[in-house]
């Protein structure tokens, strides 16, 4: 049995990947964006709850990907620490004090701030170092980014600080996913190409320009730039409903996505309850005639939403099983009433199919009134993530 195997069998729930499915997803970007536009696979909070360096070593095994994407100067010291070669794109904000760990572990990052710039060329000079920075632009997000106006300023600085190199320029889209009017985005867009003509009237020659994200490099060529950063998507996993709604009127309409990621867990107890009882905390659920109730070992501490309490389903030797009574901090309870064959430690799903039924990321994220980034992101880090 397999390290990970051997984890699984002793673990109370896991996450299996699918290695065929996450190559098939970055193949089909690899696809969209063509020749001269590298791929850059983000794979920041823990990989949108998928792994970091699991998905990592599939991304730099694959050949498709060009660069990596993180949120944190400890996502990056984790990447080199699994020895993954490929460059590395910080995009979030770095502490002052945390510039020489970005130097050392070789990360690419983006930029926002003036003090950033003179912390990080004080760590790359001492360090005898170049280090390739990437500027945020302001397009309308209002997020992190430098407005418009000051953002030349900050060129001149990448330029006289020393150890600094001016690699790239960014920004991020407000308003592309939650609608099918992308007018918001065309504005974004336009306002970034003005961006990138200001540096070029300045003198500034931007080679790595970027604006695409998942949704972004579906929808929008326009927006591909050099390189495109691809998330949720790179996983399977639509944006939104209004992308793929978007996504069957554009050119190679028809993309496919095959989700990655399958939750599971195993049945810890049976018991059948007398009609009348009360079932979890606070009494919230009654049975209505006898039940039969199978408990598994997987709560809110897992990242399994509180909210699921008496809305949510699991599936149990191919079929649907609701939840009855509240989701407790380690245990949910599921009425398998109906699905008389059930044994101790068979396989539930949370996220994933069996048999002839299926529950998504987006099912469960409409369930809780959130959506599936948040759900696959809360999937609690300790848990065991598994190829297969």
């Amino acid at each position: 049995m397999s390290p990970g195997r051997q984890r699984v069998a002793r673990s109370l729930s896991w996450v299996e990947i699918e290695s065929a499915a996450l190559v098939a997803n970055l193949h089909a970007f690899h696809e969209r964006l063509g020749t001269g536009v590298e791929l850059v696979h983000v794979v920041k909070s823990n990989a949108y709850g998928h792994g970091l360096e699991l998905v990592a070593r599939e991304a730099e095994a694959s050949g498709l990907v060009h660069r990596l994407g993180v949120i944190s100067v400890e996502e990056l010291v984790r990447i080199r620490a699994a020895r993954i070669k490929l460059p590395v794109l910080l995009l979030g904000y770095v502490p002052l004090a945390a510039w020489p760990e970005v130097v050392d572990h070789e990360g690419d990052p983006v930029v926002f701030n003036r003090e950033s710039l003179h912390a990080l060329s004080k760590a790359a000079s001492e360090r005898g170092r170049q280090v390739r920075v990437h500027l945020k632009v302001e397009t309308g997000t209002h997020r992190y980014g430098i407005p418009r106006a000051e953002l030349v300023e900050h060129a001149r600085l990448t330029r006289e600080l020393p150890g600094i190199v001016l690699e790239g320029l960014t920004t991020h889209f407000a308003n592309i996913e939650d609608t099918t009017d992308h007018s918001y985005a065309e504005h974004q867009m336009e306002e970034f190409e003005a961006a990138l003509e200001d540096l070029r009237e300045a003198g500034f020659e931007i080679p790595r320009p970027h604006a695409a994200c998942s949704a972004a490099a579906i929808l929008f060529p326009r927006s591909h730039h050099a390189l495109a950063r691809v998330g949720i998507s790179a996983y399977g996993i639509w944006p939104s409903k209004q992308t793929l709604v978007s996504s069957k009127h554009v050119t190679g309409a028809g993309f496919p996505l095959r989700a990655a990621l399958s939750w599971k867990t195993r049945v810890g107890q049976i018991k059948t309850v007398p009609a009348g009882s009360f079932v979890g905390y606070g009494c919230s659920w009654r049975a209505p005639s006898d039940t039969r109730l199978a408990v598994l070992p997987v709560g809110y501490a897992d990242g399994f939403d509180r909210r699921l309490g008496n809305t949510g389903h699991v599936l149990l030797r191919g079929k649907r099983a609701p939840l009855r009574g509240r989701v407790c901090m380690n245990v949910i309870m599921v009425d398998v009433t109906h699905i008389p064959d059930v044994a101790l430690e068979d396989e539930v799903v949370l996220i994933g199919g069996q048999g002839d039924e299926t529950i998504t990321a987006d099912m469960m994220g409409e369930w809780c009134g959130t959506i599936a980034y948040e759900t696959v992101a809360r999937i609690a880090e300790s848990l065991p993530r598994v190829r297969v």
